[in-house]
Formats: structure tokens, C-alpha cells, sequence
């Protein structure tokens, strides 16, 4: 009994290791980079569909501002609410939800970036490269190798 309490006890430090009491994570955003003839496909997108003011993260991701919100911001280990809309480049809906519980750990690479520029009420637009998406895999109604967008309002970071 004793030996299985320990070991509980170091899975749930184990766990929690990544994440720093500031809520303040070890993650690096930029660690991985979309290939380039994914990120100038979306750069291709933007062009051909007028949209001058995305901003290119570090990552390859292209992202727009439109509401910066004013609460706190999540980080990798936060779990958060949000409103979303996923659409892909010909227009279609893939997926929506007025609210949407998640850790940020566990969504899309595209998500987890995209989220840390913004803050809670923050609304923002995701052009998520295949790569930092569901890249070349199948996932429901969406091809794979596609371009993302993303426009999600941060309700709530816990």
C-alpha cells in the first residue's frame, strides 16, 4: 500500500513537472517550423484572397488579431474555454462549438500557438499550415494536406 502511495505520488509530480507554479511552461513555439512549400501555400491562400494584414508566427502559422482581450493568457499547461469555427480554403465548415472545453497541451500545434497571442476575450484567426494541423492524415471531413482556418474567441483560461 505504502509503495503504490509513492509511486502515485511521483506520477502526479511526474506530471506536473512541465508546468511552473507562474502557470509559465517550458514550451517553445518555435521549436517546430512548417515546411516552406506549406507555409507559401498559405501564403498563396492570403494573396489570392486579398488578405494583407496575417501576421507569419515563427512557427509558419499566419495569424490575425481581431480582438486582443484583456485577461490572462494561456499558456501550454492552461486548460481554457473557447468558441470556434474551422473552416477550410473552399469555404466549407469542418467543425464548430459555442464553447469548447480543452487543455491547450492537447489540441493542434496551430491551436497551441495561436492561442498565446491573445488573452481571455481575445478573438483570433488561425491559417494553420497542414503540418501544424492534422497534416497528411484523414480526420472526419477533412483532406488531408489542408490548410486550416481557425476563428476562435478565447472565453475562458483556467
Amino acid at each position: 500500500m505504502m509503495l503504490r502511495s509513492i509511486a502515485l505520488f511521483l506520477l502526479v509530480i511526474f506530471a506536473f513537472s512541465n508546468c511552473k507554479k507562474d502557470d509559465t511552461c517550458s514550451f517553445d513555439a518555435c521549436s517546430y517550423v512548417a515546411p516552406a512549400a506549406e507555409i507559401q501555400a498559405v501564403q498563396n491562400y492570403l494573396s489570392a484572397n486579398n488578405i494583407t494584414n496575417a501576421t507569419q508566427h515563427c512557427s509558419g502559422l499566419f495569424y490575425q488579431v481581431i480582438t486582443p482581450g484583456s485577461g490572462k493568457t494561456a499558456t501550454f499547461c492552461n486548460s481554457a474555454n473557447a468558441a470556434y469555427i474551422g473552416k477550410l480554403t473552399n469555404g466549407s465548415t469542418f467543425d464548430q462549438s459555442a464553447s469548447y472545453d480543452f487543455v491547450v497541451s492537447s489540441v493542434i500545434r496551430g491551436w497551441q500557438n495561436g492561442l498565446t497571442l491573445i488573452q481571455q476575450g481575445g478573438r483570433i484567426r488561425l491559417y494553420i499550415p497542414p503540418s501544424l494541423g492534422y497534416g497528411s492524415s484523414q480526420n472526419g471531413t477533412i483532406p488531408p494536406n489542408s490548410i486550416l482556418i481557425f476563428d476562435i474567441t478565447l472565453n475562458t483560461v483556467y
